[in-house]
């Protein structure tokens, strides 16, 4: 009976061991096969199932570099270059012999055509009595009062947009001053225009007209016709 007891107690203690062994403990003898595991069951939803609606990614296209401008000509100690400054243009005070730092800007206008303006948005003006070839400015004393003359003072820097570089240039005036010059024509404001887009001095005298980057005359400004009112019909 006693023999019984032990051996009853013995089965019991190896049968621990192996539960011991089968739930992660260190086991000396052979693993045991693996089995598959039971499905898990899918868990119940009360609605419809939604998918999920990522926030596309947004990639900033990258921006493209703008060319710094190039010196296009040289004439004396004025560089002319090939576009308008990258920076802000910090001219020095006009002492009455012209700006050291000019922008010339080539501007479209439905009425004339496309004509150039200075940096502030001026309109600027040829004169017919002038000569191209060779470059000569007849409009002096009291004409160049009312037709003030764009100069440029040496060292200087002239940036054209919208204009060929290589139609700027500068005359010698008489007085020694050195004037802007586009396809050799030297190139005036008007005292009159007292605001940026003013073209009041376009067509004066049948000799002023707007610049255009080629240095030729603009159109003539579009007549304007007034309608016969009903008391000068009758």
């Amino acid at each position: 009976m006693l023999l019984h007891s032990r051996v009853a107690r013995t089965a019991i203690a190896l049968a621990g061991v192996a539960a011991l062994a089968a739930c992660g403990g260190e086991a000396t003898g052979p693993a045991a096969p693996a089995t598959a595991a039971s499905p898990a069951a899918a868990p119940t939803t009360s609605g419809p199932t939604v998918a999920a609606d990522p926030t596309p990614e947004v990639i900033d296209a990258p921006e493209t570099p703008v060319a710094a401008p190039t010196v296009a000509k040289t004439q004396g100690r004025v560089r002319i270059y090939s576009g308008p400054s990258d920076v802000p243009l910090s001219p020095a005070p006009d002492t009455g012999r012209g700006s050291n730092v000019i922008q010339l800007n080539g501007t479209a206008s439905a009425d004339i055509g496309t004509y150039v303006a200075d940096g502030q948005g001026r309109t600027l003006y040829r004169f017919d009595k002038d000569t191209a070839k060779p470059s000569k400015s007849n409009c002096n004393g009291d004409c160049a009062k009312a037709w003030p003359p764009l100069l440029v003072r040496s060292p200087g820097q002239i940036y054209p947009s919208g204009i060929n570089p290589k139609l700027i240039g500068y005359v010698e005036r008489a007085d020694g001053t050195c004037q802007v010059t586009i396809g050799g024509w030297p190139v005036y404001l008007f005292a009159k225009d007292t605001k940026p887009g003013d073209i009041n001095g376009q067509g004066v005298g049948g000799t002023w007209f707007a610049i255009s980057p080629t240095g030729g005359r603009t159109s003539a400004l579009p007549e304007v016709v007034t309608a016969p009112t009903a008391a000068a019909a009758r």
